[in-house]
């Protein structure tokens, strides 16, 4: 009964979780209409999703969202450093080719997507096997200790949640 009511439910709480953000106050009339977009959203919309992505540890996407931002800090300091000091002769950009270990479409997307949004860094392509992601790095002096790193602290974690 419950898995037909919420067929998505981190979707839902995700969902739940945005709509009172946007709405930057917590009143009783906004979380019972973010309970209804919550749940509705995803009653909708379960037709489009037939192969539901299998979360095998969800606590541990806390720890990856909280990684992904002090990264995400981190790396606008490093862009800043860059910008500000260093000249375009001193630079070293770089394509790298990331070989992926993870299957999971889902898992696939978010890892490009954090390498997006980290500052410094883009995802540029996936190959047409899904097998490896092309990302540019906008000043590397190690492009395979990029890719370690990448490997590291985004692909083994999104591994374990997804798979």
């Amino acid at each position: 009964m419950l898995a037909r009511l919420l067929p998505h439910p981190i979707l839902t709480v995700t969902l739940v979780l945005v709509w009172l953000m946007l709405l930057n106050s917590l009143s009783l009339g906004g979380l019972l209409l973010g309970l209804i977009i919550g749940i509705t959203v995803p009653l909708t919309t379960a037709a489009f999703w037939p192969g539901r992505p299998r979360i095998r540890h969800p606590l541990k996407i806390t720890a990856y969202v909280f990684l992904v931002l002090w990264d995400i800090f981190v790396a606008n300091l490093q862009v800043a450093y860059i910008v500000v000091f260093k000249s375009n002769k001193q630079m070293r950009s770089h394509f790298i080719t990331i070989p992926l270990e993870i299957y999971s479409p889902e898992a696939i997307t978010v890892l490009a997507g954090t390498i997006t949004m980290t500052p410094g860094t883009v995802s540029a392509d996936l190959s047409a096997d899904g097998r490896s992601l092309l990302v540019h790095c906008l000043d590397t002096d190690d492009p395979q200790g990029q890719v370690v790193d990448i490997k590291a602290r985004y692909e083994a974690r999104l591994k374990e949640i997804f798979e």
